[in-house]
């Protein structure tokens, strides 16, 4: 069964109540009812977390999502109340902690397509459907959609597949009413955030999103736009019908799925540790994708 290769203690800090040990995340509270999240380097594919790290990964992804919270603040509120360190934090947790208000989360993750792949084009491959909507005949893989697409799915837990629901499956869930916010605010995210990263040579092929309730008010929560929840594509690599050069952790997937690694995707035994090359490779992915979007260097 997937899940963890080896689940890792939590860290135990003075004040703090550790609450979740998600792929990427440890969730914790603090005296205030705060939540504190911490990203960890740890990486995920295929519905294992791996045993091996990307250095500073956990580090790049909470600067980048700050960076894209900053970018859309007038479209919709985030969650984050402070990114300094809890008092007695280890001092590894720097540049990794959030703290956060505690939400009324919304069981969906809210999808966002602009373009053509992954689960959105197998089903479509099927049906020429993306979670009942319906698209045009000759699309293939990375082909641009018509229009941005909203395609929510239920959230699963950790080892299992998130899977595709229709709008009409959301609203029955949530009320037609917080399906209508999900979809608006979704998708207005995603055509700010996708143009900002049009203007920096980056396509922003699709993205997933979380959201949560404070009081009567939609806010968006956990990371946003990273290579870890977002496909970004290098504008000047888009060639619709093949798989498309990334920013995200293809050069993992590629080498568990590579003779070198020897491991049998299908069959029963957890994937082995990376080796240093594609450590390094996928790490100077995730430097280079924050570099390019926010125009700073990562130091």
């Amino acid at each position: 069964m997937p899940g963890f290769v080896e689940k890792p203690e939590p860290i135990q800090v003075p004040g703090l109540v550790h609450l979740h040990t998600g792929k990427v995340r440890e969730l914790y509270q603090n005296a205030d009812g705060d939540l504190v999240m911490v990203a960890s380097d740890r990486t995920s594919t295929f519905d294992w977390v791996l045993p091996t790290e990307i250095p500073d990964k956990g580090r790049i992804l909470t600067q980048l999502s700050l960076w894209w919270f900053d970018q859309i603040a007038d479209l919709v509120p985030h969650h984050v109340l402070s990114s300094d360190l809890p008092p007695g934090a280890p001092a590894d947790w720097e540049g990794r902690t959030l703290v956060c208000k505690s939400l009324r989360m919304v069981p969906v993750e809210c999808v966002a397509r602009g373009y053509l792949t992954g689960s959105g084009l197998a089903e479509y491959n099927e049906t020429r459907t993306v979670c009942g909507l319906a698209l045009p005949e000759g699309l293939v893989d990375g082909s641009e959609l018509p229009a941005p697409i909203f395609t929510p799915a239920t959230k699963a837990a950790v080892g299992e597949h998130d899977e595709n629901v229709s709008y009409e499956e959301v609203a029955r869930q949530v009320g037609a009413d917080i399906a209508a916010q999900l979809r608006q605010a979704t998708l207005a995210v995603y055509s700010r955030a996708r143009d900002i990263a049009r203007e920096r040579g980056i396509i922003l092929a699709d993205t997933k999103f979380e959201f949560g309730f404070d009081g009567d008010t939609l806010v968006i929560a956990d990371e946003v736009l990273t290579p870890d929840s977002s496909r970004f594509w290098p504008a000047d690599q888009w060639q619709p019908g093949r798989a498309q050069a990334s920013f995200d952790k293809q050069f993992v997937r590629d080498w568990l799925t590579s003779p070198a690694s020897g491991w049998d995707r299908k069959g029963e035994q957890p994937p082995p540790p990376l080796p240093e090359e594609i450590v390094a490779a996928s790490r100077a992915k995730y430097v280079e994708a924050y570099e390019r979007l926010t125009g700073t260097s990562w130091s």
